[in-house]
C-alpha cells in the first residue's frame, strides 16, 4: 500500500498532457478497460501545431485481461488498476518509445532510430528483484544459469523477431525500474494473425510494424498514448490529446 501510495503521488505531480516537444504521437483506442483489440494511429503536430493524422488507423491486440494504469508520462488517477507483472494487462496512459529490436541485419529506420540486432547474449530481465529488472542487458559469454537463458531475447520466436521499446516503469540513468510494476513492454508482430492477445505489449501485423518502426523519429519525441475509449474521449482536452 505504501508503494501504490508513493507512485500516485509522485505521478499526479507530473504534467497532465504530451510533452510540449513532442512532435510524433501514436494514439491507441480501446472499446473499455476490459478489451484485448486496439485501434492504432499515428499523428505529426504541422508548423501550425495541429495534430495530423499520418496515414491511416490500423488494427492491434492487447493484453488478454486488457488494461490497467501504467508508469509512463502522465499522472496516475488515484481510482482504477494500476499495472502489475504478471497481470496480462497493457499499461495505459502516455509513454516514450525507445530503441527497436529485431533478429535482423538491419531494417528501414530513421538515422536517428537505434537499432539493435538481437544476438543470443542480448537478455532482458524481467526479474524483478534484479537491479536489471526491465531492462536490456548484454552479457559476454554463452547464457548458462537458468535466469539467463529465461531472460534470453533471441528465442526463435517470429512474434519477437522485431520489436519497439515501450517507456512504461522504463529505468533512468538516476533510478530502477519499480519492483513488481511491470515490465518487457514492447510494439512486437502478433500471434495468430492478430487472432491471439498478448501478455502485456501492442501487437500488430509484420508489415504495419515494419512501417511504423520506419516513421519513428527521435527527433520529433514520439510517445504511445493508449487509453479506453471514454477515458480517451474524458481527457482529451486536459491532457491536450489529438
Amino acid at each position: 500500500m505504501k508503494i501504490l501510495t508513493l507512485l500516485i503521488a509522485l505521478a499526479t505531480s507530473l504534467s497532465a498532457q504530451i510533452p510540449a516537444k513532442s512532435r510524433q504521437v501514436i494514439i491507441g483506442i480501446a472499446e473499455s478497460w476490459g478489451s484485448s483489440h486496439v485501434t492504432l494511429s499515428m499523428f505529426e503536430k504541422n508548423s501550425s501545431g495541429q495534430w495530423q493524422i499520418d496515414g491511416k488507423a490500423w488494427k492491434g491486440r492487447l493484453g488478454r485481461n486488457g488494461l490497467a494504469w501504467g508508469l509512463g508520462i502522465h499522472p496516475i488517477p488515484t481510482t482504477g488498476l494500476i499495472k502489475k507483472e504478471g497481470d496480462g494487462k497493457a499499461p495505459a496512459g502516455i509513454f516514450s518509445i525507445g530503441t527497436a529490436y529485431g533478429y535482423a541485419k538491419s531494417i528501414k529506420k530513421r538515422p536517428s532510430q537505434v537499432y539493435r540486432r538481437i544476438t543470443t547474449r542480448d537478455l532482458w530481465v524481467e526479474d524483478s528483484s534484479s537491479p536489471h529488472y526491465n531492462s536490456h542487458l548484454v552479457i559476454n559469454y554463452e547464457p548458462r544459469s537458468a535466469f539467463e537463458k529465461a531472460a534470453q531475447m533471441r528465442q526463435n520466436d517470429y512474434a519477437h523477431s522485431l520489436k519497439l521499446f515501450i517507456g512504461h516503469n522504463a529505468p533512468t540513468a538516476t533510478k530502477r525500474a519499480i519492483p513488481r510494476a511491470g515490465s518487457a513492454i514492447f510494439f512486437h508482430i502478433w500471434r495468430g494473425g492478430g487472432s491471439r492477445p498478448t501478455a502485456g505489449c501492442t501487437t500488430m501485423h509484420p508489415d504495419q510494424l515494419k512501417l511504423l518502426i520506419s516513421k519513428i523519429d527521435p527527433a520529433k519525441q514520439p510517445v504511445y498514448i493508449l487509453l479506453p475509449k471514454a477515458e480517451y474521449l474524458k481527457l482529451r482536452t486536459r491532457w491536450k490529446l489529438p
